[in-house]
Order: structure tokens, then sequence, then C-alpha cells
């Protein structure tokens, strides 16, 4: 959900509504990691862990690069998922980029009494040699050129 890392606080009021309505859905909220930089994200999580809103599923995409920079340069996010259980949080911890732990984890029984999150940890651009873990390609369209490199990698 971006930059002000509002996200989690609106899966927060959807989840909570469900419950409210007597409705059985499941709200999932993908976060980048640059956006755990925002402390709405830890207050949000923690009021998921006070209200135990149990129907509520974050992931984030946790490739350690910030719009423009690392994330251990602007706020060090590790132990991340030490964190996460910290603030209350079923923590399930993957390797982003294998769909069978992916699924698996989505899946997964909800906790009785704990929101949980997904720390998917991935590599941004993985794949493509000049795109990967290079924060320079992060909100870039590739030019045409580029654009048949990458394919030709990923192919």
């Amino acid at each position: 959900t971006g930059s002000l890392g509002q996200g989690l606080s609106i899966g927060n009021g959807m989840a909570l509504a469900a419950r409210l309505d007597n409705l059985k859905y499941r709200v999932f909220v993908l976060m980048g990691d640059g956006e755990l930089q925002e402390g709405q994200v830890w207050e949000a999580a923690m009021t998921a862990a006070k209200y135990k809103i149990t129907n509520l599923t974050a992931i984030v995409d946790y490739n350690k690069l910030a719009q423009d920079s690392f994330t251990k340069d602007l706020k060090n996010l590790e132990p991340l998922k030490d964190k996460w259980e910290t603030f209350g949080w079923k923590v399930i911890r993957i390797d982003g980029h294998d769909m069978k732990q992916v699924v698996k984890a989505l899946k997964s029984k909800a906790h009785s009494e704990k929101p949980r999150i997904i720390i998917a940890d991935t590599v941004k651009g993985k794949g493509v040699s000049f795109m990967e873990n290079n924060q320079s390609w992060h909100g870039v369209a590739p030019k045409d050129e580029d654009y048949q490199k990458a394919l030709e990698e990923l192919l």
C-alpha cells in the first residue's frame, strides 16, 4: 500500500467490519519492507493483536530494499520475525520465490487469537542480472532494449 504505511490500518478496519457483520471472509494486506519504516504500521500491528483480528493476514515482501536505499541503512528491521512475534502476531517466514511455500503459507490455518504475518524473503529483480538487488530499478519502467534483455534472461 505504499510508503505511507496505511494499508495495515485499512486492513484492520476491513477485518473488524467482517467480524461485526458476522461475515467469514479473510483480509490480506501486502506490504513492502520499506513501508515497515512507518510508525503507522507498528500502531496497526499493535491494534490487530489487541483486538485479536484473526481473519487478517499481512504479507511482507522482504527484499531489503526501499525506494532509495537498503532498509538496513534506513532503520534496520532485523530481527523482523522476533519483532512481529513480540507485537503479538503469528509469524510464518518463507522463501517468497518458492510458490509451494507461498501457497502453503496462504492456506495455513489461522491462529485462534493472533493475526498472522507472512514474511516472504525475496530478491528484488530476481533472475535478471542487471536488475537483481539493484535499487535503481525501483519504480522504473525498463526501456524496450532492457525489457528484451530481461525476457531473454528469464526464459
